[in-house]
C-alpha cells in the first residue's frame, strides 16, 4: 500500500497534543458499543462529553437507550439524536478538542444488495461531511476503521502498509472513510488519525456479534452457531484496550496515520468457544454452518505502528475480558430479550 494513505513516518517529528484537565470532546455513535463505553471513560476523567447517535434500527433501540442512561445522567454531557449529516457543525465543535468518529453502520453480512445504500449514507458521506465542517479549525480527529480493510490477505500478521483488498461492501465503506481522512489531512490540514479494530468484545457488545451470541447461547443452554469451519481465527480485542487506544491516538497519534489496534489474543473460534464453556463452567454444544459471505478466514493485528507512536499495549487477556462480558449478559438478560 502506497504510504500516503497511511501518514509518511520516515523522518516525521512525534506529535503530542496535551489535554487540559476539562477538555470539551464529541463521540459520534455515542449510544453504540464501543461509543457509549468511550464517552464513560471520558466522562469519568472530568471532561465534557457531547455525543451524538441517530439511532439506526440496526439492533434494538432499547440496548441503546440503556447505553446512553448513564452518560445522560452526568451534567458534564451532552445528547444531540441527529444524523451527522443534519448537524450544525460549526456551533457544535465550537471549543472541542477531538471528535471521537464512532458512528457507522456495523455489520458485514447485512452489508450487501440494496442495504448498501445505509451503509454509504452513514459510513462513507457522513464521515465527509464531518471532515467537510472541520475544514479550519484545529480539531482532531480519531476515525473508528476496521480490520475488515485487509480482506483475506495471505500475509499475517497484517501490517498497515498491506494493500487493503476488502471482501465485503462495508469493508469498502471503512476503507472509503479512512482514505477521506487522509485527503482531508493531505490537502486541508484537518488533523485525522484512523484506528483499524480488530475484533472488539466486552459489555455492551453488539447482539449480533459472536461472542454475545456464544455467550447467551450457553447461558441459555442452547447449540451455538458457527459460520464455517471453526478454524478461523480472529485478533480479539477486549474495548478498555480499544478505549485506551483511542486516548491515545488523541494525544500522541501522527496526522494522517493509520494504526492496527488488535488484543493479540488471536485463536479459532472453537478455541473461543472452549474458553467460553470454561467461564461459564459447563461444556458447549456448537454446530456449524455454511461460510457467510464477507467473512474473512483469519485476522492478525502488527501493533509495532500503535506501540512505538501511541504507547498502545493491550492489557485485558482473553479469559478476563470474556468473563466480564458473560457477567454483563447475565446481568442483562432482561434487556436482551
Amino acid at each position: 500500500m502506497n504510504s500516503d494513505w497511511v501518514g509518511s513516518r520516515a523522518g516525521a517529528q512525534p506529535y503530542e497534543k496535551h489535554i487540559t484537565s476539562m477538555t470539551k470532546f464529541i463521540v459520534t455513535g455515542t449510544a453504540g458499543f464501543i461509543g457509549s463505553t468511550l464517552a464513560g471513560k471520558l466522562l469519568s476523567a472530568g471532561h465534557q462529553v457531547v455525543g451524538i447517535d441517530c439511532i439506526t434500527d440496526y439492533y434494538s433501540e432499547r440496548i441503546k437507550r440503556k447505553n446512553l442512561e448513564s452518560l445522560i445522567a452526568d451534567e458534564n454531557f451532552t445528547f444531540i439524536e441527529k444524523n451527522i449529516t443534519e448537524i450544525d457543525w460549526p456551533s457544535v465543535l465550537k471549543g472541542t478538542s477531538t471528535v471521537f468518529h464512532q458512528a457507522a453502520q456495523a455489520g458485514v453480512r447485512a452489508s450487501w444488495g440494496q442495504s448498501f445504500a445505509v451503509y454509504t449514507d452513514l459510513n462513507i458521506l457522513g464521515t465527509q461531511t464531518l471532515l467537510e465542517a472541520m475544514k479550519g479549525s484545529s480539531v482532531r480527529m480519531v476515525y473508528a476503521s476496521s480490520s475488515s480493510v485487509y480482506g483475506d490477505t495471505p500475509k499475517l500478521p497484517m501490517h498497515e502498509d498491506d494493500a487493503p483488498q476488502p471482501k465485503s461492501p462495508y469493508g469498502v465503506t471503512k476503507l472509503a472513510a479512512e482514505h477521506l481522512c487522509c485527503l482531508y489531512w493531505k490537502n486541508f490540514q484537518v488533523e485525522t488519525v484512523s484506528l483499524r479494530y480488530f475484533t472488539v468484545f466486552g459489555p455492551r457488545q453488539r447482539p449480533d456479534m459472536a461472542f454475545h451470541r456464544f455467550i447467551r447461547a450457553g447461558i441459555e443452554g442452547q447449540s451455538i452457531h458457527i459460520f464455517g469451519d471453526g478454524k478461523q481465527t480472529r485478533d480479539f480485542t477486549f474495548i478498555d484496550d480499544i478505549v485506551e487506544a483511542n486516548i491515545l491516538a488523541s494525544e500522541k497519534g501522527r496526522p494522517g496515520g493509520v494504526y492496527n489496534i488488535g488484543g493479540g489474543s488471536r485463536i479459532t473460534l472453537a478455541e473461543a468457544v472452549d474458553k467460553i464453556g470454561h467461564v461459564l463452567g459447563k461444556p458447549m454444544d456448537a454446530c456449524f454452518q455454511d461460510v457467510q459471505m464477507g467473512d474473512m478466514r483469519h485476522t492478525f493485528a502488527d501493533t509495532t505502528r500503535a506501540s512505538e507512536d501511541l504507547g498502545f499495549s493491550p492489557r485485558v487477556s482473553l479469559e478476563e475480558g470474556l468473563a466480564r462480558e458473560a457477567e454483563w449478559i447475565e446481568n442483562s438478560m432482561a434487556l436482551l430479550v
